[in-house]
């Protein structure tokens, strides 16, 4: 009996050491993933400020603009 407990503990300890092995490597995997889409997310958010700056830029030289084409119509 103890001979059977003996051979099975053997055995699991490397299948044990093999998953924790896996499971580790797939949680770094999954980090570097994260840190990727956080990134990516940083540099979304820089680009819609970037645009709306420049969007509001523009309105403001068309709303400069406009009272001087009223003046040329009339």
């Amino acid at each position: 009996m103890t001979g059977i407990i003996a051979v099975i503990m053997v055995f699991s300890i490397p299948i044990i050491a093999i998953l924790t092995s896996h499971f580790q490597k797939q949680s770094k995997i999954k980090y570097k993933m994260i840190q990727g889409e956080l990134e990516l997310e940083k540099l979304k958010h820089q680009n819609y400020l970037i645009e709306t700056e420049r969007m509001r830029l523009e309105l403001e030289k068309m709303s400069l603009e406009e009272p001087k084409d009223k003046i040329k119509l009339v």
